[in-house]
């Protein structure tokens, strides 16, 4: 079953300024099927915002957490809900 999600993540560690955003959204689009975004926080932390199928959603989750991704990530808190459908694509903000 590959039903659709939408699964929040804010990833901790030294993921600003190094590009993290635009890599993150380029891996969304090499998995395919999946729109949302990813978004600096204030408090240093990258918001991931990622809605499709579960599979693609959770092959970013786990590249966000153990992928080969720019800067350093020292852990990813996610929750898992029902998809709103209101994004087109995957962007950075």
């Amino acid at each position: 079953m590959n039903e659709e999600v939408r699964v929040t993540a804010w990833v901790r560690g030294q993921v600003q300024g190094v590009g993290f955003r635009w890599f993150t959204r380029a891996k969304a689009l090499e998995i395919g099927g999946l729109s949302g975004f990813a978004l600096n926080l204030d408090d240093g932390r990258v918001q991931v915002v990622a809605e499709g199928p579960r599979a693609g959603a959770q092959g970013l989750l786990d590249w966000l957490r153990e992928g080969d991704t720019p800067g350093r990530v020292d852990g990813v808190t996610e929750i898992w809900d029902t998809p709103r459908g209101i994004y087109e694509t995957f962007a950075i903000r």
